[in-house]
């Protein structure tokens, strides 16, 4: 009798934990009104939808919560449950991010495609292990160089402040072993930074330039893809184990969709981008091709410095593997 009576109260107290609404807190440094926040927006709606009420999202734009490093800590302290970032957050979770750090190495999303696909299982398994889901991965676009005088070659380069993220030490020694200045800033200062002269030169991505009016000031865009910035989103597994299973497979089917329209559609975003910045005073820059060479040289002679810093050394080893195949194929 006692055994039956302790089986049941333990049925009733899984009921009840299951019936307990779930907040998830999910901070994300893109602003209000920009469609990386509307996909989140979109996400929490129809999660809503399909867990009957019992998930809801609760999110943190405009990074309220600090950096994306900042993000990363407080979901492992719990103050938070998850985040939509970029490599740049990734990377703390999993090494295997920093494959998408390489400079140049990227120019078309064929590319980025056959990159992700031959790391697919390092990318969302090694996150698992660390403690994360990642629920989907989207390119947020290519990364240029935004300068507040023309920048064409990497001699330029060495005349700017570059900003480059707090806490990334390992791309401020990159760039000061190399001849570059480097500022490392809060993202959040960046327009502060740019205002009082603080930096001059950033690599963003078009979009995030135009919704932070950041060209207005960094007026010079280089028309040459420096890198491509990925991003996913995420949340910590103790959250997602409170999660029941039925709703747990709808909400990664209902990520991943909206994850694969926002990608259709963003990957053809930035030239719209560029092209309202150019009505409003950007002057994009095209180098020659003498100039893109110094650029690749530059790239060359750094990899010995990129492995094991920038780029963790097995993610590296593992990329050149790739990048090898790559080539012969496109050969």
């Amino acid at each position: 009798m006692k055994r039956n009576i302790l089986i049941i109260v333990l049925c009733l107290s899984v009921q009840l934990l299951w019936a307990k609404k779930i907040i998830v807190k999910m901070a994300t440094l893109a602003p209000e009104g920009t469609d990386w926040h509307g996909l989140l927006v979109d996400l929490g709606q129809q999660w809503i939808e399909a867990t009957d009420g019992e998930v809801r999202l609760r999110i943190y734009p405009g990074g309220v919560v600090g950096d994306e490093r900042d993000m990363i800590r407080k979901m492992r302290i719990g103050q938070i449950h998850g985040a939509a970032i970029t490599n740049e957050g990734m990377t703390e979770i999993n090494p295997y991010f920093t494959a998408f750090y390489m400079p140049m190495m990227y120019q078309s999303y064929e590319e980025v495609d056959f990159v992700r696909e031959r790391l697919n299982d390092e990318l969302y398994d090694e996150t698992e292990k660390n403690g994360f889901k990642v629920l989907t991965m989207v390119d947020v676009g290519w990364v240029y160089w935004f300068s507040s005088e023309p920048v064409y070659t990497p001699e330029d380069l060495k005349k700017s402040k570059i900003f480059t993220w707090a806490g990334d030490y390992k791309s401020s020694q990159l760039y000061e072993k190399h001849g570059y200045q480097s500022v490392p800033l809060a993202i959040t200062d960046v327009l502060s930074g740019l205002q009082t002269g603080l930096i001059n030169t950033l690599g963003f991505n078009p979009m995030y330039a135009l919704s932070q009016q950041l060209f207005g000031i960094a007026d010079n865009m280089l028309d040459m893809k420096w890198g491509n910035l990925t991003a996913a989103i995420v949340i910590d597994n103790r959250t997602w184990n409170r999660i029941k299973p039925e709703h747990q497979s709808m909400m990664l089917d209902i990520a991943q969709n909206l994850g694969n329209g926002f990608q259709k559609k963003n990957r053809h975003e930035t030239n719209k981008a560029v092209d309202v910045m150019k009505e409003y005073g950007l002057t994009v820059n095209t180098p020659t091709l003498d100039q893109v060479k110094e650029w690749e040289d530059l790239i060359e002679r750094m990899y010995p410095d990129l492995r094991g810093s920038l780029i963790d050394e097995v993610t590296f080893d593992r990329l050149m593997e790739i990048k090898k195949e790559m080539d012969s194929l496109s050969n």
